[in-house]
């Protein structure tokens, strides 16, 4: 993997010198926005007092050779913008080009939930009506119930920056966030999320477009993934990690691009009674109306992906697509699979499986496949991967699989698939039995069959009053 800036120093992002509570509470509410400057000096006192020991967090230490560095000593800070008023900005682009670096953006208050998270209220630093935001060698930080850090709403709204820290620490704040189909580019950004329902990087109604390039990102929360998308997210060069949820989520008819990203989830707590298991990137559909029905879809290249709890994938209410290419795949749970298809509480129960196509390419990867009696899998073993596993142990899902020439398959328990297509040299059923459409497969034979074609139910589980038109850009209220 290639990485910018990879030395690690004892001063972190924990160095920020913050007057804000930790603690999150209800609503309290203040009015007062202030605007002050800090001369650079003042900075580089306040950045001396932490010690060192407070600069590392536990997900920095395990990852120190790896991680994307930025520290307060490496920026320049020339003003501080303060914001402690409700559904208020310390930094707007209004249909406007507006240009801030060099700055730190203090940001507290408070705001509703759908008007923060569909709508921007609440950010501290924020586009719409076309506005475009260039920024550079920014602090900011957030504490309030939705505070998200920088945000992106509308067509045509354009937010670029790089070079920054980002700390929130109130639930349902985002570091930096999409709607309604605004853009974000994004580059070489540390960011670290502590309150629930709080991803790094984050989208909700109407989506739009992320691109990261470069950075660290952490989440702590629950409900809080390293990323969440209703949007079309695409992460190269980065470091991802969350401390107690999914590493990724990608809701309806969207996608989530890694390429060289190294990705470490342990979700250790639940944001819902809806599932049962545990997982690094979940796949799904809730049918709120914040995510468009369709194909998801989640795309890997090189990298690597750790799991420290429960499956790697699940797949649950939608169809998806889910690529691997030479991607280093590592569970540290035993009792996880590597891919779980599967009903849960999301959508009409009898209609609401994981459909999956899984394409392994140049992959050396082991772990189960579970499919259960309402989901299907298309899988395709390609460009010499070696699989390790067991497929459809309980015989209740619909299955085909196809080995390419150059690829294998290594039984680690009994499977059942519907349909089979490989060459003759292509599995080892070591000592295992392999049934294809209720009949034992005899190793050393090459054979043919036919891919499933997903049927799936639309607008299953739709709640009453949810849009018509699920993920279209939602207008302002009084627009």
């Amino acid at each position: 993997m290639t990485r910018r800036n990879m030395k690690l120093t004892a001063s972190g992002l924990w160095t920020l010198p913050l007057a804000l509570s930790l603690v999150i509470t209800g609503c309290g509410r203040t009015t007062e926005t202030t605007t002050s400057t800090e001369t650079q000096s003042t900075v580089e006192q306040s950045s001396e007092q932490a010690t060192d020991e407070e600069s590392l967090s536990a997900a920095e230490e395990t990852s120190a050779d790896e991680a994307f560095s930025l520290t307060r000593d490496d920026l320049t800070i020339n003003e501080t913008i303060t914001d402690d008023a409700d559904e208020s900005h310390a930094i707007a682009a209004d249909g406007t080009q507006e240009t801030y670096s060099n700055v730190e953006v203090i940001k507290t208050g408070e705001a509703d939930g759908d008007e923060a998270d569909f709508y921007g209220t609440n950010a501290a630093v924020f586009a719409t009506n076309g506005g475009a935001l260039d920024l550079s060698d920014l602090i900011v930080t957030s504490n309030g119930t939705h505070a998200n850090a920088v945000f992106s709403y509308g067509e045509g709204s354009m937010v670029n920056i790089s070079h920054s820290l980002i700390e929130t620490t109130g639930n349902c704040s985002g570091g930096i966030m999409v709607t309604g189909g605004g853009t974000l580019n994004a580059t070489d950004l540390y960011i670290h999320t502590t309150g629930n329902s709080s991803a790094a990087i984050r989208s909700d109604r109407g989506g739009g477009t992320e691109n990261v390039t470069g950075g660290t990102y952490i989440t702590d929360g629950t409900g809080s993934p390293v990323i969440y998308s209703t949007a079309d997210v695409t992460v190269s060069d980065a470091t991802l990690t969350s401390t107690a949820s999914q590493g990724v989520v990608v809701e309806g008819k969207n996608s989530v691009t890694l390429n060289d990203v190294d990705l470490s989830a342990s979700n250790t707590t639940k944001n819902s009674d809806k599932s049962e298991w545990y997982q690094a990137v979940m796949i799904y559909q809730s049918m709120s109306g914040d995510a468009a029905e369709g194909k998801a879809s989640f795309t890997m290249t090189d990298g690597s992906l750790t799991n420290s709890n429960g499956d790697i994938f699940f797949v649950n209410n939608t169809v998806a697509d889910i690529s691997l290419d030479d991607v280093d795949i590592t569970n540290e749970d035993a009792e996880g699979v590597l891919l779980r298809a599967a009903a849960a509480g999301w959508g009409n129960e009898g209609s609401n499986g994981g459909h999956v196509t899984l394409t392994l390419a140049d992959e050396q990867v082991g772990g189960d496949i579970a499919v259960d009696e309402v989901s299907e899998l298309n899988a395709y073993l390609t460009e010499d991967t070696s699989y390790e596993g067991a497929i459809n142990t309980a015989n209740e899902g619909s299955v085909y699989l196809q080995i390419e020439s150059g690829s294998t398959w290594t039984l680690t328990g009994d499977s059942y698939v519907d349909a089979l297509t490989c060459d003759a040299d292509a599995i080892n059923l070591n000592g295992h039995t392999l049934y294809v459409n209720g009949v034992a497969y005899q190793e050393g034979t090459a054979s043919t069959g036919e891919a499933i074609e997903f049927t799936v139910a639309s607008s299953s589980g739709m709640p009453d009053g949810a849009p018509g038109e699920m993920g279209e850009p939602p207008a302002k209220p009084g627009n």
